[in-house]
């Protein structure tokens, strides 16, 4: 057996045991394989196992690979996203997870316009305070989601976040609870053009808490593919 599918069997099982937990099934949650630095012939085995959402962290990587993945995979853009890079993924992409401004918003509109195309985004929330990493603060969701639900050319779709590497996974519990939370109290406002259907959250390291937490989207790269070679 290969160490993707082998890796996959485990993940599957785990995923599985977590959303027991939260009262659903592993049916009920995504698996975007986080695809940056693998090669194309590695991608596309793991689609042949069924993993059919991939998501990239760079728009020219995504860009010079989508013409060789297999055509079954739908694609996710989940890295930070400059407004001049919106032309490489804008007829790509099934979801863009990151949209972390209201101004980036604006420009993902205005692109998938000219494509005659409606996105569905998610809204990275900074749900730490992390200086390290992009995203809205948790007070400025709600004041912009009013702004982007008048928008004819994307829909907010749910909630994205990247909470701190911790070598205790518990630790993020609480940052997880606070994003579903969120989610509950944007949906309960009946916001016209934005839903709360997806909730991504969850890494190699902390997917399961993520999960127990409400999760029904979690990013795994490393733990599909084994430790990445920046090298190459």
């Amino acid at each position: 057996m290969s160490d993707i599918k082998s890796n996959l069997e485990i993940i599957k099982e785990k995923i599985d045991i977590a959303a027991k937990k939260s009262g659903r099934t592993g049916s009920d949650i995504t698996i975007i394989a986080v695809t940056k630095t693998i090669d194309v012939s590695r991608i596309n085995e793991l689609i042949s196992y069924g993993i059919n959402n991939i998501g990239e962290n760079k728009a020219q990587e995504l860009r010079d690979k989508y013409p060789q993945i297999d055509s079954s995979a739908n694609c996710h853009f989940i890295g930070h996203l400059q407004s001049n890079k919106i032309k490489y993924i804008i007829d790509k992409v099934k979801l863009i997870h990151s949209v972390d401004s209201e101004q980036l918003a604006y420009k993902i509109n205005e692109a998938a316009k000219k494509h005659d195309k409606i996105i569905d985004i998610l809204l990275q929330v900074n749900i730490a305070d992390d200086k390290n990493k992009f995203g809205l603060s948790y007070k400025d969701v709600e004041p912009l989601l009013c702004k982007l639900s008048h928008l004819t050319n994307i829909r907010v779709k749910g909630l994205m976040t990247i909470v701190p590497f911790d070598e205790e996974p518990e630790n993020n519990r609480l940052y997880f609870r606070n994003i579903k939370q969120l989610a509950v109290d944007i949906n309960k406002q009946n916001i016209d053009n934005i839903s709360m259907e997806f909730l991504s959250m969850g890494m190699t390291n902390d997917y399961e808490i993520a999960i127990e937490e409400g999760s029904n989207m979690v990013r795994i790269g490393t733990g599909i593919f084994g430790a990445r070679n920046y090298n190459k």
